[in-house]
């Protein structure tokens, strides 16, 4: 792929995407819980060191019965500039903003969790902390290393960064992507790197190659970066269909995280829902979608 088209790919990626950016009442499954089983300061050190290698795959309707983890998709954080569309700046946060709405989080007494945790949850009921919630980074833009990863470790949170391959050290004409060192420093820093595709191509069309230049290769690549293995993906503009879940599966994701769409009724793990933060919202609106969607 040549190197002039990558920001019309993070254009495209942006502006697909809207129609399922907004925020969504929780209503896949009437039936879920009420409530999340929480634990003492001192039992989070724990689970988050829970051993996920044992852990046995519950039933689809154990899963779904659970109160869903309320996780927050970022993308892009830095200022908003003349030349952003309407619909671009939903996906952009301004910087400011963004430091608000993190300290709004830890003020209200939020505590971020990995997909380690959110695993263990899911499939064993494991204790999380009180208020959980995940932070996650689609597309590798710079900010997420310079502005949003510092901002959050300022409160002590810890985030899920979903790389795409193709943009590893590019500098692009709207924005500068992060080199192979800044990935490594976020997993030695114990943030969580996953798998977003080579190039952003929607998941739904996938067949032949596309599994292995999709999949295969950036996996390869992220797991020579980090040193460890990759276990999470992201959805292209939130798109999945459950044909593409065995290829998933085989390749060692355990969960895929789409937006704010219905988790699938029986593969709940790779439909893991998020919401994305809009470059609209304040803190406070930040917070009541949070509510509203979880």
């Amino acid at each position: 792929m040549k190197q002039h088209l990558l920001p019309l790919l993070t254009a495209a990626a942006i502006f697909t995407a809207s129609c399922q950016s907004k925020s969504q009442t929780n209503t896949d499954n009437p039936d879920v819980k009420d409530t999340l089983t929480q634990t003492s300061s001192k039992e989070e050190v724990q689970a988050a060191k829970i051993d996920v290698s044992k852990i046995k795959v519950a039933d689809a309707k154990t899963i779904l019965a659970r109160k869903q983890v309320p996780i927050l998709c970022y993308h892009q954080v830095r200022n908003w500039k003349p030349t952003d569309g309407k619909v671009g700046k939903d996906y952009i946060v301004e910087i400011q903003n963004f430091k608000d709405q993190v300290k709004m989080l830890a003020d209200s007494g939020y505590h971020s969790i990995l997909p380690d945790q959110l695993y263990a949850y899911l499939n064993t009921g494991a204790p999380l902390p009180s208020k959980p919630i995940m932070f996650t980074f689609d597309d590798t833009d710079m900010d997420q290393f310079t502005i949003a990863a510092p901002t959050l470790k300022k409160y002590g949170f810890k985030a899920v960064y979903f790389i795409m391959t193709v943009s590893i050290g590019r500098k692009g004409k709207f924005v500068d992507y992060m080199t192979k060192e800044q990935i490594k420093q976020l997993s030695d820093d114990g943030n969580i790197i996953g798998s977003h595709t080579y190039d952003h191509k929607n998941f739904k069309k996938y067949q032949g190659k596309d599994w292995e230049e999709q999949l295969d290769k950036p996996t390869k690549k992220l797991e020579e970066i980090t040193g460890k293995k990759m276990t999470e993906f992201a959805y292209p503009f939130g798109l999945w269909n459950a044909e593409g879940f065995p290829e998933l599966k085989k390749r060692g994701f355990r969960m895929a995280f789409s937006l704010a769409d219905k988790r699938d009724q029986n593969y709940p793990l790779y439909t893991i829902r998020r919401i994305i933060a809009s470059g609209y919202w304040s803190p406070k609106t930040l917070h009541n979608s949070i509510v509203k969607s979880f």
